[in-house]
């Protein structure tokens, strides 16, 4: 069985939740597609297939079939070492094989490739490296990737701004002219049949060239057995249009309705431009991370250092960076030292040092010292490129509640048409006309029929879902919360117990010195130095994690330690080695007992040591027991405050650990949880997650990502403590980029808030056509306010999704 691919495709020309549908169901007639999802606010198309050879080729032409295009990125690449035409017709075949690439010129002569490409499939990076595995060098390379979508995004505003301006030069005066004449302000002459005539010269440009895109949305839509916003225009516009032309030709007497389809479109007009510059707003999260990239890096190549573009950097190559510069690519510090802002990562305001051997992230800030580290990730497999990457795909996918517009939306164009239809034949043919009315029965029942079918646009129940989860998703992306899909950000509002996993989640996960005693009369016992030197020299070669524990203390107090002269671990009890000429033992009680050291005077120690929490161990020198070293994984430092403020949100708290009952109620006392499920193994987590559901808890699992990852994916909502590098690979739904506990509490807040505005969202999308339809039709709303209400209702859902960004959490 072939391996499943997952593609995106950014799409050009959808106006409504219908266009967007209309999409995907053109996308699922492919073969080998098996799962689609088209998100109209962020206008790209997500699809996976188990068949790779010429399946983008197919989609690209469903889609264009449907009326719709994809957006593509120029580039125009130097190429250095193309010495004859074999070489560019070799190139150009090299680069048509990728997918990605949709035309390729390449001209030896000039010694330039001239590519238009889809950015989201092909990266500028990628083709700069089958231009060198072919044998040649790319020297110049235009905008980055983003930048490619990014200006087929700019090149369609500029088209909705340039109609939108030839719609309001023509309307304005064409709708001053009409309210002038019908409001007397002018003279007699405004009812010459000549003045007919002027307004359908301004109506007439407005109509079929401003209006064109909806007509050709309208027939694209029908012909996809489907009925968009566009349908609903056209026939509202098309219908006041051609009801005037007969009275301009003088066939029957009434008033022309030139300036209601042309204030329609316009008014429109104005509200999908205001529409996209606010759809614009929802997606500056992803805008603002791949800003953070720097555009260049100093590499050291042949002993010298070189300016290089960040796309030229390979895995490898040794990077400097200078104070106050941002840190190009992955790797790890090989020499210097510095402080690093970490935040656009981490959402972490305190500043990291690093030296030797840590590891650094791009995008992140240098600010103090300069520093060399050598490239361990580039391109698409650098940290950042990866919270982008997640964060574009949970934009992309749909929230379960959106179903509930998508269905509505489905049948809505269709039934709108036909509450029009029988308006119209109702106040046509059923109420009479007022006395003394001044337009025709046929003129009301149309205008009546027009203002339901334009206040009725479903645009807003399409944009209700998707753009609250961009702006959700976005934010929490800044604060070091990720979340993979628009379900996890609607599921985790909803959690009801939060299950938190010990070790690497409420404790630190490395184990550290808590108490060092010393044992003997004051005259026998040795100083802490000397049992540090004596204990860290022999634990230095076991390098078990809680040996470690001793030797770090030791490295930092400026103890120097010594190899051992002999050295013998035995499993599950300690090691024993020759140090200096002295024999020193440091492992477990059941050590001691093996080696014969007496440990009774100990024992209240120990045992005191043990009820809170900590592991001991004993060290003998020379068959004589010198101390005792306590190692504890510590709390987190604000472990105690998140557990409390979890309460003080109604959750239950839980904490489960494979430690045995002694530790554990000592850990879940320090920070406050009652509810302690202890000598858990990892496999069996799953199953204790299985129990609480059972209870008809909606659970959160809190986990690292790792070990719990059979907990975290059967847990309602599994939240992982990632870390940079971890990214990629998290098992969670949801993950916090740092360990710290306070991004659990302001996922969820994050995550009620974001569900919240999109009820607020839908109800008023629901709210305002219910209200309104049944208005119009009762003949209480002019054409022209259907269309300016309607525009409204977009930008007023988009808004309030925007709010999300400046909620308190």
């Amino acid at each position: 069985m072939q391996d499943e691919i997952r593609l995106t495709l950014p799409i050009t020309g959808m106006d409504c939740a219908n266009c967007a549908a209309a999409v995907e169901r053109n996308i699922k007639k492919v073969s080998g597609i098996d799962e689609v999802n088209v998100n109209f606010s962020t206008e790209k198309a997500i699809f996976t297939s188990t068949e790779r050879e010429g399946v983008v080729e197919e989609v690209i032409s469903k889609i264009q079939r449907a009326g719709y295009d994809v957006a593509k990125g120029e580039v125009e690449i130097l190429v250095e070492g193309l010495d004859s035409d074999q070489d560019s017709l070799a190139l150009e075949k090299n680069l048509q094989e990728q997918d990605g690439i949709t035309l390729v010129g390449v001209n030896w002569v000039s010694g330039k490739a001239k590519l238009q490409y889809i950015p989201t499939l092909i990266s500028l990076t990628d083709i700069s490296g089958v231009i060198q595995k072919s044998g040649f060098r790319a020297v110049v390379i235009s905008d980055g990737d983003q930048d490619a979508e990014e200006q087929a995004r700019q090149k369609e505003f500029a088209r909705h701004k340039r109609e939108l301006i030839l719609g309001l030069v023509f309307t304005i005066p064409l709708f001053l002219l009409s309210m002038a004449r019908d409001f007397g302000v002018i003279g007699a002459w405004s009812h010459q049949p000549w003045v007919n005539w002027l307004m359908w010269a301004l109506a007439t440009p407005v109509q079929f060239v401003v209006g064109r895109r909806f007509y050709t949305g309208a027939l694209n839509s029908l012909r996809n057995k489907s009925a968009n916003m566009d349908v609903l225009v056209a026939l509202g516009s098309t219908a006041a249009y051609l009801y005037s032309l007969p009275i301009l030709l003088g066939i029957f007497q009434d008033h022309v309705y030139f300036e209601t389809s042309a204030m329609i479109i316009t008014l429109i007009k104005v509200g999908k431009f205001l529409e996209m510059r606010a759809k614009g707003k929802t997606s500056q999260a992803i805008k603002k991370l791949l800003q953070l990239s720097p555009e260049k890096a100093l590499v050291v190549r042949n002993s010298q250092s070189v300016e290089l573009a960040v796309s030229e950097v390979e895995v490898g190559d040794v990077v400097i960076v200078k104070p106050g510069k941002k840190i190009p690519v992955d790797g790890k510090v090989i020499s210097g030292s510095s402080a690093v802002d970490e935040s656009m990562l981490t959402g972490e305001s305190v500043p990291v040092e690093k030296g030797s051997g840590d590891p650094v992230f791009g995008g992140t800030i240098n600010l103090q010292g300069s520093f060399k580290f050598e490239a361990e990730k580039v391109g698409k497999d650098t940290a950042l490129a990866q919270i982008i990457k997640l964060v574009e795909e949970a934009q992309g996918s749909k929230a379960p509640i959106q179903r509930i517009a998508d269905r509505v939306s489905a049948v809505f164009v269709p039934a709108v048409v036909a509450t029009a239809l029988v308006t119209f034949l109702i106040w046509m043919f059923v109420i009479p006309p007022a006395a003394g009315a001044d337009s025709s029965p046929f003129a009301r029942a149309m205008l009546n029929a027009v203002a339901v079918l334009l206040i009725a646009c479903p645009c807003a129940m399409g944009l209700a879902t998707p753009t609250a989860v961009m702006v959700g998703s976005g934010r929490g992306a800044r604060m070091g919360i990720l979340y993979k899909s628009g379900e996890a950000l609607e599921r985790a509002g909803a959690i009801s117990s939060v299950v938190l996993d010990k070790t690497g989640t409420i404790t630190h996960g490395a184990p550290v010195l808590s108490d060092l005693i010393l044992i003997g009369t004051e005259t026998e016992r040795m100083t802490e130095e000397k049992l540090l030197y004596f204990a860290a020299s022999v634990e230095q070669r076991s390098e078990h994690p809680l040996g470690m524990a001793i030797v770090n203390e030791a490295h930092g107090r400026g103890i120097e330690l010594t190899e051992p002269e002999t050295f013998r671990a035995i499993a599950g009890k300690g090691v024993v080695a020759a140090i200096s000429g002295a024999e020193v033992a440091v492992g477990n009680t059941r050590l001691m007992d093996e080696i014969g050291i007496g440990w009774g005077s100990a024992a209240e120690a120990i045992e005191g040591l043990r009820q809170t929490g900590k592991t001991v161990m004993l060290t003998a020198i020379n068959g004589n027991l010198a101390g005792l070293f306590a190692v504890a994984d510590t709390v987190k430092e604000n472990a105690r405050e998140v557990v409390e403020e979890l309460y003080d949100m109604g959750m239950k708290v839980y904490m489960i650990t494979g430690d045995n009952r002694q530790v554990a109620e000592a850990i879940g006392n320090e920070v406050g949880i009652d509810r302690v499920l202890f000598e858990v193994l990892p496999g069996e987590k799953a199953e204790e997650i299985k129990k609480l559901q059972l209870d008809q808890e909606v659970v959160a699992m809190v986990g690292d990502g790792i070990n719990d990852a059979p907990a975290l994916a059967q847990a309602d909502v599994g939240i992982s403590m990632g870390t940079g590098t971890d990214i990629a690979i998290a098992s969670a739904p949801i993950t916090l980029i740092r360990g710290n506990l306070i991004g659990i509490i302001k996922g969820i807040k994050l995550s009620q808030k974001t569900l919240s505005t999109i009820k607020q969202n839908l109800f008023w999308a629901f709210f305002y056509n219910i209200i309104l339809i049944p208005v119009a039709a009762a003949g209480f709303l002019n054409p022209i306010l259907a269309a300016g209400a309607m525009a409204i209702s977009d930008v007023f859902v988009i808004g309030n999704s925007l709010r999300l960004n400046k909620k308190s959490l």
